[in-house]
């Protein structure tokens, strides 16, 4: 069947009358919806089909949160308390914004399948529309960017252009007649009745299912923003129409905000990430010689001292750096027993206890329970361990101190 919305896929609003109406829920998004679905008549609403998610919109006011086909029917699940009853005629309305989006979305990708299967003998496998881009993949071990330039180019002169996007309603078996049709992947198993062909002006002809805009230049624009290799195929993603426009003015608002924090334009912007990463990394190899120096005057201190404790406790915020832990211990007393970490400001860090083995096996679980450790790794002498919740140091130290009195 060929629903109304593949007929005027511009049409945002339709009168159609209830054949059914069932109790039913769906999850979405983690969520358990209740509510009904319900099959029309016929419907502006599309199901979901061909790579492209169903609509979304409105049976008399009440939302509808989804529409899949099932044979030549369509169903849509409606979130609501009350059952609609057979024979009864509901206004149904769509989702426009989304509706628009899908159309260019897809007529987009129409026209990009269309332009790498002529000029560069690359088929389409599959495709997908996401939420912010959408992408097809192509049965090609590369493709370079000179070739997405050349795409993109002809693409969007084809837009400046004009050409008329038109459906012909058509059988099954004369649907794969048209001479300048791709390959069809085929029709699903439970598909009923007559069957859509898209034809873009000059350039192709194809079976779909989809809702498509009536002339190119609906798209408004298409960019080809990276071509990503994956195992002898090559995923191109893409936009069209608005979601183009919306990404030029995120990217601008982005530039704006860089501006200020860089403290020049767009054109330095890369040169100036440059220098600071290079003062970073100047500053960083100071800051780590600091430490390290640091570490070694502390244990120093141990080593000056004429009686040794029998422990040593020593903490650090400043940042998860082992090699503090590391240079310390390498030149500290070896018969102390050393409980040492170094932690952020979330509460994460590194933890070393150092010392007789007998003290590590009675107080190393304990002190991993305390403090979170994950992937301890005890071998001796010495244990260390990632952990997450370095605020139970104090309360580590008490259970040392215990155990030393």
């Amino acid at each position: 069947m060929v629903f109304k919305c593949q007929e005027d896929s511009f049409l945002k609003e339709f009168t159609g009358t209830i054949v059914s109406c069932e109790p039913a829920n769906i999850k979405l998004a983690d969520k358990e919806l209740q509510g009904f679905n319900v099959v029309l008549d016929n419907t502006i609403l599309f199901p979901e089909g061909g790579g492209q998610p169903c609509d979304y919109g409105t049976l008399n006011e009440k939302p509808v949160r989804s529409v899949i086909r099932k044979g030549s029917e369509a169903i849509h699940f409606v979130e609501h308390t009350e059952p609609f009853v057979a024979g009864e005629n509901v206004k149904q309305k769509i989702d426009w914004n989304r509706r628009l989006d899908h159309m260019q979305q897809h007529s987009g990708q129409h026209l990009i399948t269309a332009l790498f299967s002529r000029d560069y003998n690359f088929d389409t496998t599959s495709w997908w529309l996401g939420a912010d881009s959408s992408y097809i993949e192509l049965a090609t071990k590369d493709v370079t960017k000179e070739q997405l330039n050349a795409i993109e180019e002809t693409a969007n002169a084809l837009i400046v252009e004009g050409r008329e996007v038109s459906i012909v309603v058509t059988s099954p078996e004369d649907g794969i007649k048209f001479q300048d049709a791709r390959a069809p992947r085929g029709l699903p198993a439970d598909h009923v009745g007559p069957v859509r062909v898209i034809r873009i002006e000059g350039i192709e002809s194809n079976m779909c299912c989809g809702t498509h805009v009536t002339n190119l230049s609906q798209l408004q624009a298409i960019k080809l923003l990276h071509a990503e290799k994956s195992k002898g195929k090559v995923y191109v993603h893409f936009l069209a129409g608005n979601r183009v426009v919306k990404k030029l003015s995120e990217c601008y608002e982005r530039e704006l905000a860089m501006n200020n924090v860089l403290k020049g334009g767009p054109s330095m912007h890369l040169e100036l990430i440059q220098k600071v990463q290079a003062n970073l990394k100047t500053l960083n190899k100071s800051f780590q010689k600091l430490l390290k120096d640091n570490a070694t005057m502390e244990a120093e201190k141990l080593n000056g001292l004429s009686e040794k404790p029998k422990y040593f406790s020593m903490h650090r915020k400043d940042g998860i750096e082992p090699d503090f832990i590391n240079t310390f211990l390498r030149t500290a007393p070896t018969d102390i027993f050393y409980f040492l970490s170094v932690a952020d400001n979330t509460g994460k860090g590194h933890v070393v206890l150092r010392g007789d083995p007998e003290v590590i096996a009675k107080l190393g679980p304990s002190f991993m329970e305390l403090l979170d450790g994950k992937g301890s790794n005890s071998k001796g002498n010495n244990l260390q361990a990632k952990v997450n919740n370095v605020n139970k140091i104090k309360d580590c130290e008490a259970k040392l101190k215990q155990y030393f009195s």
